[in-house]
């Protein structure tokens, strides 16, 4: 295939660039615990200083990948399919949902909110970024409201990303790993105080899976 329509393919949510994709347990949020496929898409200039997946950032490095080739894997290993990044709103996200629901399949997306919200989705999990801030409609779809914690200006931030999604919008704040042993604590003091929120950790790290 040439390349023109290989980039014209990517355009119209056709083929997606495929960093990884991987059958594993939620590790955060509300879903934490259960089994899940992960498609990750690589592209995202939302540029996170603390990301731990940076090598997800240059779609250019990941190769196009059909999506009909993706929901195939994915429909294999499990009825809870979640799609993350990079940020996977960089590209369109309707026809990898269509295909995934004509194999029944639950779609979860994790992101930023930082581009228009495409697809069709049973769960949202939007974890905002002061760098590059969630458009619109995606605050009142919304189901789960994640915000990491690096220091303590993430809990301004964090309840001004609360006063704008839905009122059934599960609120979380998740500690960033690098500074988890000192922002714990502030987490935990914080929740007590305002348990309108909940305290999600990176379980996956702590079990030592993907």
């Amino acid at each position: 295939m040439l390349k023109d329509e290989v980039l014209q393919l990517v355009d119209k949510g056709l083929m997606l660039p495929l960093m990884e994709e991987f059958y594993t347990i939620q590790g955060e949020g509300y879903h934490k615990g259960t089994a899940a496929y992960f498609i990750r898409v690589g592209g995202c200039d939302v540029g996170c200083h603390w990301c731990d997946v940076k090598e997800s950032w240059n779609a250019g490095t990941h190769p196009p990948t059909s999506i009909d080739a993706i929901v195939e894997n994915a429909a294999k290993y499990s009825d809870t399919i979640v799609v993350t990044g990079g940020e996977p709103l960089t590209w369109d996200m309707n026809p990898l949902t269509r295909a995934l629901k004509t194999k029944n399949l639950q779609t979860h997306i994790e992101t930023s909110g930082a581009y228009k919200l495409t697809g069709e989705w049973d769960w949202i999990c939007l974890s905002p970024k002061k760098n590059k801030l969630p458009e619109g409609i995606i605050y009142k779809k919304a189901h789960e409201l994640k915000v990491i914690v690096y220091n303590k200006h993430d809990f301004i931030f964090a309840e001004e990303q609360a006063a704008k999604v839905n009122k059934n919008c599960i609120l979380y704040l998740q500690p960033e790993w690098s500074v988890s042993d000192k922002i714990v604590p502030k987490i935990v003091d914080y929740v007590m105080e305002n348990p309108k929120w909940k305290v999600s950790l990176q379980t996956h790290k702590y079990l030592n899976i993907p």
